[in-house]
Parts: C-alpha cells; structure tokens; sequence
C-alpha cells in the first residue's frame, strides 16, 4: 500500500503545482484586482528542476519538463512530465495532457520495474468551481529582480490574500513561470533550467489498477 500512496503522492504533487498555477490564471477583473495570468509556458523539450524544503529540511528535487504536445478535445495539450526521487530512492515519473488554459486531459504514472498506467480524470463542475474561487485569492505585490540557483530573473511577485503564500514568477521560466514559492511551512526554489528534456515513461499504457501496487515488494 506505500507504494500506492507514493505513486498517488506523485499525481497528488503534480497536479497541485498545476491546480496551484491554474488558480494563478483566469480573466482579468478590471473591477477589482488582477489575478495571476499566463503561468503556463509549455515549450516541448524544456523544462525545471526546483529544490524543495518543508518544515525547515530540505526535501527533494522536483524536475519538471515538457516531453511533447498532442490535440485534446479542448485544443492543443502539452504532456507535462514530473520526475520526484529522494536520496536512495528510485526514480518515480508522472505526466499530465493539459491545454494552456488547465484543461487536464490525462494523467499517466510510472514506477521503477512497473508498467506505466493512466488515471481516470474526470473533474466535474464542483472542481471547476473550486478552482475558479482560488483564481480570486491572490494579487500581485509589485515586481522584483530575484537570486536563486538557476540564476538572476526580473519577476513579478504575487501574494495569497490570506498571506500563507507567495511566488516570483518570469516569463523566462518553462513550464510553470515558478521561479520561487514560500508558504508558511514549506518553499521551492529554482536550482536550474532543463533543455533537451525527453520522455521518461516507456512502454504500453494501462489502465490503473490499485491491485498492482497493494502486493508486497518481494513478489
């Protein structure tokens, strides 16, 4: 059942870094305040590696690139793919089709020594919803030119209004313009810029099945 968890933590992970740029996005409100637009930045082939620290330790790196592109019934998708691994762990990759306005379309994860296998998704209204109410909880502060890592970038710097979190965000960055996010127990940063990125997940795909991840290790 670890492994299960670990491979949903994955998904989970990925698709809150997206969910979390989505509700970055949307119409601009010209009566109010303006929300985060167009975090996206899907170039096939590019792609980030973020170190993360959460309660004070440092944590893993999380690599982030575009490994292709394909039509959905929304339009244009990107396959966005999301490499996690700890120290002594094997390599865990999970990737999402979704188009440039968050619409996902696909979620596909593979295990070390396991075959690679797809999600349903299906969100419904309520999660639309949902998403569109965390649209209206952040606004821009003022931009910065920022230091991390991967280097020096002119960003513009945005707040959550409940202040538990902001991001420096540049339209230099691919996939997510993410340059760097502090929350109140947790942070990522930018350690370096990914060119030449390639598909990790190999083989046929099939569809998930829970069954496969509850059995012990050793059979």
């Amino acid at each position: 059942m670890k492994r299960l968890q670990l491979v949903l933590l994955a998904a989970a992970c990925c698709l809150f870094l997206a969910s979390g740029a989505a509700a970055q996005l949307g119409g601009m409100n010209f009566f109010s305040k303006p929300n985060i637009a167009d975090i996206f930045k899907p170039v096939v082939g590019q792609g980030a590696v973020y170190q993360e620290t959460s309660e004070g330790k440092q944590g893993h790196e999380m690599e982030m690139t575009i490994v292709g592109k394909e039509m959905t019934p929304s339009g244009e998708g990107y396959w966005m793919e999301m490499q996690m691994s700890r120290q002594g762990d094997q390599k865990m990759y999970s990737k999402i089709l979704m188009t440039k306005d968050f619409q996902f379309t696909k979620i596909i994860f593979q295990m070390p020594g396991q075959p690679a296998m797809e999600m349903p998704m299906n969100p419904n209204e309520k999660d639309r919803n949902q998403m569109k109410e965390e649209m209206a909880k952040w606004s821009q502060v003022g931009t910065e030119t920022i230091t991390v890592p991967a280097g020096t970038f002119s960003c513009a710097h945005w707040k959550k209004d409940d202040g538990t979190d902001e991001v420096w965000t540049s339209d230099k960055v691919s996939p997510l313009a993410m340059v760097k996010q502090v929350g109140k127990t947790h942070s990522m940063v930018l350690v370096r810029q990914i060119t030449g990125a390639q598909d990790h997940i190999t083989g046929p795909v099939q569809a998930f099945d829970p069954k496969a991840f509850a059995r012990p290790r050793n059979q």
